[in-house]
């Protein structure tokens, strides 16, 4: 028991440092021709302990901070971490709430996006090779709702939950990273701020963190707007998400399966 205190506190310690170290560097823009890209100190943070979780660098102290009961830690009270963030983007929605009211319908409509993984990772992923990992890597971004309908449906130890499994890591790793890189590229094309904040809230707090910030960060006279947009979006995204997932995602994925791949059945993986 002292060992495992002894662990989680010098986790805490040294994420506490990684934090003064990213807010040290601060907010941060590259010029890519005539593209701005933020990078935020959410980034840095999340480099900087991916950095040193590389495995040759795991000696001495760092192995205890990435031992195996940390990591546990992490991985179960990530969820619990964030609710304050979600505490406070829930509240950001109040001031904006008759202006998001006005525009509901975009946000139901903003759904159907979800099928894109579907309509065009999947023929990718057959493309590529992958045949029943496919079912589990493109389900969605392969956040918790994914994760655990393949859990239940078919265990992580099959084909598909190999392949939500992966995607649901990377995405943890590279997401927020991505999406931190990727929604000021777009708002450099001239969408409007509200589309890219309600754009940002994709079901995973990290990355509409991520996002919405990133493009706050490059238009701070709209930043109030665009959290609001992201984070009614997130809450939607995040109540029928589910739905949307098991009425349109997973039959769809089902017959563009069996017609691609033609004979190795979907249901066959039950």
């Amino acid at each position: 028991m002292k060992n495992k205190f002894y662990q989680l506190l010098l986790l805490i310690i040294f994420a506490l440092i990684i934090v003064f170290a990213a807010e040290i560097i601060g907010f941060q823009q590259i010029s890519l021709g005539s593209i701005n890209v933020s990078v935020l100190p959410l980034v840095f943070s999340v480099l900087f302990a991916m950095v040193f979780a590389i495995p040759v660098w795991r000696k001495g102290l760092l192995k205890v901070i990435y031992s195996d009961n940390n990591v546990e830690f992490a991985a179960k009270n990530l969820l619990y971490i964030m609710l304050p963030l979600m505490a406070y983007y829930g509240a950001s929605v109040a001031p904006k709430i008759g202006e998001i009211l006005s525009v509901g319908w975009v946000f139901l409509f903003q759904e159907l996006g979800n099928l894109g993984t579907v309509l065009i990772g999947l023929p990718v992923a057959i493309l590529l090779g992958l045949r029943r990992e496919a079912i589990g890597a493109t389900l969605g971004l392969g956040r918790e709702g994914e994760l655990a309908y393949i859990t239940e449906k078919y265990t992580l130890e099959s084909a598909e939950g190999r392949g939500v499994l992966s995607v649901y890591l990377i995405g943890t790793l590279f997401g927020s990273i991505f999406f931190s890189i990727f929604a000021p590229i777009i708002l450099n094309f001239g969408f409007d701020v509200r589309a890219l904040g309600m754009a940002s809230g994709m079901g995973s707090a990290s990355m509409m963190t991520a996002a919405s910030s990133a493009v706050a960060a490059l238009k701070p006279e709209s930043a109030e707007t665009i959290l609001a947009y992201a984070s009614a979006s997130q809450l939607l995204t995040s109540f029928l998400g589910t739905y949307t997932m098991v009425f349109l995602a997973i039959p769809l994925q089902r017959f563009m399966y069996n017609l691609l791949t033609k004979g190795d059945n979907y249901d066959h993986g039950k």
